[in-house]
């Protein structure tokens, strides 16, 4: 399951640091901004080094007025390619899920939801 989970995130984080360059924790803040909840932190810092290691992302260390030094996670070229790839899969499939929560609204509002299935 996790790994799943780490290929869900990626997309979700691709695009944050696509908006603009951010640190682990402000990264995680603008996911539940997005109704992504309940992010750990160490499962984003995994993810956000895997795409690291994948060189989609970059880091470097910049410091803090209020705190030790973050890491700041930047997107490459090869990332904002694959933001792009991975935009065009979630664009179809969210084509798939409008379809199916529009059947889903016509089946609810009907008394007899087999009958809204059946075939002529």
């Amino acid at each position: 399951m996790w790994g799943s989970e780490v290929r869900l995130l990626q997309p979700f984080l691709l695009l944050l640091i696509y908006e603009r360059p951010g640190h682990g924790y402000d990264l995680i803040e603008r996911l539940a901004g997005m109704g992504v909840l309940g992010v750990e932190p160490g499962h984003a810092y995994r993810v956000l080094r895997g795409l690291e290691r994948e060189r989609l992302l970059t880091s470097r260390w910049v410091p803090s007025d209020s705190g030790p030094a973050r890491r700041l996670y930047e997107l490459t070229p090869a990332g904002a390619a694959e933001l792009k790839n991975r935009m065009e899969d979630l664009t179809d499939f969210g084509n798939v899920v409008g379809a199916f929560l529009s059947l889903w609204e016509t089946a609810s509002r009907t008394p007899d939801p087999a009958a809204a299935f059946s075939r002529p």
